[in-house]
């Protein structure tokens, strides 16, 4: 069984930091990579940044480059997103995802994986 809980979303002003968690448990096949995703208030989810387990490679969304940090901390069975230089246009709804890798390496996330519930991050002008 699969279970992801975020925590440390916030309000904050343009140019603040905030770092989100994601609590994990389950096999490890289950979170072959992991990733943080967003949604605003009526636009489609988004991805932010995804990490492989398995060599720690990681993707960013060209938005959050040089701003955001996706890390992993296997010991803690925790997932976190180091958010610095924070925009108006970062405030969404943010979910920790994770799922087992294809045969062939790739990540199905977003279109298959385990989801949290999500934590709201808000950044005032």
């Amino acid at each position: 069984h699969v279970q992801l809980v975020e925590s440390g979303g916030g309000s904050v002003q343009a140019g603040g930091s905030l770092r989100l968690s994601c609590a994990y448990s389950g096999n490890t096949r289950s979170r072959g990579c992991m990733g943080w995703f967003r949604q605003a208030p009526g636009k489609e989810r988004g991805g932010v940044a995804v990490i492989v387990s398995g060599d720690g490679s990681t993707t960013y969304a060209d938005s959050v480059k040089g701003r955001f940090t996706i890390s992993k901390d296997n010991a803690k069975n925790t997932l976190y997103l180091q958010m610095n230089r924070l925009k108006p246009e970062d405030t969404a709804m943010y979910y920790c995802a994770a799922a087992e890798l294809y045969l062939d390496g790739r990540c199905p996330l977003p279109d298959i994986g385990y989801w949290g519930q999500g934590t709201q991050v808000t950044v005032s002008s």
